[in-house]
């Protein structure tokens, strides 16, 4: 099986920035891409940005040109730079690591448990 552990989150006044890590560990054959959406109360999971093991990233309207994501492909690990917070940022924010635990399994979407990011002065 595939954990998936988010950290980072935390309270930020607007204009603030902050970085979220999350680190996919456990039996992983293949990481194929790994991306982080968000939820805010209310309202339903929505995209922030994903990075394929290609390098290839997707973002949300919403956050592009403010939110940054990378990967260190050796640590399966997934970061988000975030910049420029505005309140309507804030949500819980998960980390989804679509992987191949053993060679004979499909592809699968795990999430970790999300980590609150709040943004207000």
């Amino acid at each position: 099986q595939v954990q998936v552990v988010e950290s980072g989150g935390g309270l930020v006044q607007p204009g603030g920035s902050l970085r979220l890590s999350c680190a996919a560990s456990g039996t992983i054959f293949s990481v194929y891409a790994m991306g982080w959406y968000r939820q805010a109360p209310g309202k339903q999971r929505e995209l922030v940005a994903t990075l394929t093991d290609g390098l290839s990233t997707n973002y949300a309207d919403s956050v592009k040109g403010r939110f940054t994501i990378s990967r260190d492909n050796a640590k399966n690990t997934v970061y988000l730079q975030m910049n420029i917070l505005k309140p309507e940022d804030t949500a819980v924010y998960y980390c989804n690591c679509n992987a191949r635990s053993r060679s004979y399994d499909v592809r699968r979407d795990y999430w970790g448990q999300g980590t609150q990011v709040t943004v207000s002065s």
